[in-house]
């Protein structure tokens, strides 16, 4: 496959702490984009790029990526979207303790309209940043008109999940592995709660009451991943098949994506969302009345080191 990028390495940018846009990951002091932009061709290929925490998401990095799909979406060109993660890993999940994390920082909000976590306390606080830079933008995401896929190799984590399960198509490479550790932390799953949709109600059942993690071809056994492939041929099949893909009609893409995506809030995937976000959000409060914090002091390393 050749390449025929016209903007390859164009910084997407940040966002400053007072939720304007701005250069690379203001958060941490780094020059380095947060998220890569490329076209190839009729597709557009979207990386995080925070290896050094294997790519774990805080908001620069939620609106950076927003900022990619928002121009994917305009550009006429371009017809599928491949999301990607640079390094050994895809995403380890929302960020809890990098030196990056801005919890505290205020945001362009675009997911949903509601106010500013930042001069707000308790529930109201947390309810308000996680309706807007979780669930909101997965569901603003999810809805994108043009088909999503998701080329995930190494660890794909709680929040990572979330990304992938966004995307219309998974392509995982043999290293990839999944889980949704957060019932350790008292917490019923992640905030954009897709498992029975995704998984099936049994295979839903083991992943968050075990925590335990499960492999690409299980994946692909409970029909979460497409295709599962070598790790060196991971980034070309990802690509081939967004090809094959490009070539249907643009609207048709579209309109099939929907009428799917219709299909699965019909049989109650929305509404059981906003049930689920509502436990999720108990469970916050409940930790930080019995607890050290609302995440039952649950950090990156101690969540990894729990063999999840």
């Amino acid at each position: 496959m050749t390449d025929e990028s016209t903007s390859a390495g164009n910084s997407v940018g940040g966002y400053s702490p007072d939720g304007s846009r701005g250069e690379g990951d203001r958060a941490t002091g780094s020059g380095e984009e947060t998220v890569r932009y490329e076209r190839r061709g009729a597709v557009a290929v979207v990386t995080m790029n925070r290896p050094e925490y294997r790519n774990a998401q805080n908001s620069v990095m939620t609106y950076a990526l927003d900022a990619a799909f928002a121009r994917a979406v305009d550009d006429p060109e371009v017809k599928v979207i491949v999301l990607a993660g640079e390094g050994k890993h895809f995403s380890a999940g929302h960020d809890i303790s990098s030196p990056g994390r801005d919890v505290d920082v205020s945001y362009d909000r675009k997911a949903v309209l509601w106010w500013d976590h930042t001069d707000r306390e308790g529930g109201d606080r947390r309810f308000a940043r996680e309706s807007e830079v979780y669930l909101g933008m997965c569901r603003r995401w999810r809805e994108i008109p043009k088909p999503v896929i998701a080329s995930v190799q190494g660890a794909c984590i709680a929040g990572g999940l979330m990304l992938a399960w966004v995307c219309d198509l998974i392509v995982a490479s043999e290293d990839a592995f999944f889980a949704d550790p957060v019932v350790r932390m008292g917490i019923p799953g992640v905030e954009y709660f897709a498992h029975p949709w995704v998984l099936g109600p049994t295979a839903a059942k083991e992943v968050l009451l075990t925590g335990q993690r499960f492999g690409a071809q299980q994946a692909k056994e409970w029909g979460m991943v497409s295709r599962v492939v070598p790790r060196e041929e991971l980034r070309d099949t990802a690509l081939g098949l967004a090809d094959t893909i490009a070539e249907m009609p643009a609207f048709g893409l579209t309109l099939a994506k929907k009428a799917v995506n219709q299909a699965q809030d019909l049989m109650g995937m929305r509404s059981g969302m906003d049930s689920v976000f509502g436990l999720h959000h108990f469970a916050h409060a409940h930790n930080a009345e019995t607890q050290e914090d609302p995440l039952a002091g649950q950090t990156a390393k101690s969540m990894r080191d729990s063999g999840s």
